[in-house]
Order: structure tokens, then C-alpha cells, then sequence
């Protein structure tokens, strides 16, 4: 199982990732995908510059049994630790990181 999320994307990326996967929600991609094309596409969203950023996620010999791939501006940014992939937030700002402090979140690495 493959999904491509991709952010502030053109109709066009979007009509052309369509052919091969489903979108069930504007700018979310469903499907099942060989290794070879699934690497292919994601080459195509990342070199074609007709999207802001990209989420990968797919099966793969992991504890977690999936792998995540992040390009560009997204939402959210893929983070190891200890072995395992985890989500965070992206903090740039001081007022952002103020709140999580305040929330016993410490983002200073």
C-alpha cells in the first residue's frame, strides 16, 4: 500500500498522479504500486516543481513495517527516533516553540 500526499499541488499533478493511484481527498494518493513505479512517481512530484511538498509513505522491511519519504513544505516532518519514524510539527516559530515549552514539549536539539 502507497500514500502520496502532496501539498499545494497544480490540477495537472494531480489529474497525471490519478492515472495510477486513487484520490480520495484532494491531494491524497491511494494505491498499490510496484517499488520501481512508486520511485518513478515520486521522482516525477519532487523534480517537476508542480507541488510546495510531498509525503510518502509506504511498505517496507521496517519495525514499523513502512518507510516515509518527505520533500518541500509540508505540515508535518518525519523525525527518527530510537528506530522509529514519528511526526512532528514543524516549529519555526518562537512564539510556537514558547507553547510547546510551556506544554512540557522542549523542541531545542
Amino acid at each position: 500500500m502507497t500514500v502520496l500526499i502532496v501539498e499545494s499541488a497544480t490540477f495537472g499533478l494531480r489529474g497525471l498522479l490519478s492515472r495510477w493511484l486513487i484520490q480520495p481527498q484532494p491531494g491524497v494518493f491511494v494505491g498499490r504500486l510496484s517499488a520501481r513505479v512508486r520511485d518513478q512517481l515520486w521522482a516525477l512530484v519532487t523534480e517537476s516543481g508542480k507541488a510546495k511538498g510531498a509525503l510518502l509513505v509506504y511498505g517496507a522491511q521496517t519495525e514499523q513495517r513502512f518507510a516515509i519519504r518527505s520533500w518541500g513544505q509540508t505540515a508535518r516532518e518525519p523525525v527518527d527516533y530510537e528506530g522509529l519514524t514519528l511526526m512532528r510539527r514543524p516549529t519555526d516559530s518562537k512564539a510556537a516553540r514558547q507553547h510547546y515549552a510551556k506544554r512540557g514539549h522542549n523542541n531545542e536539539e
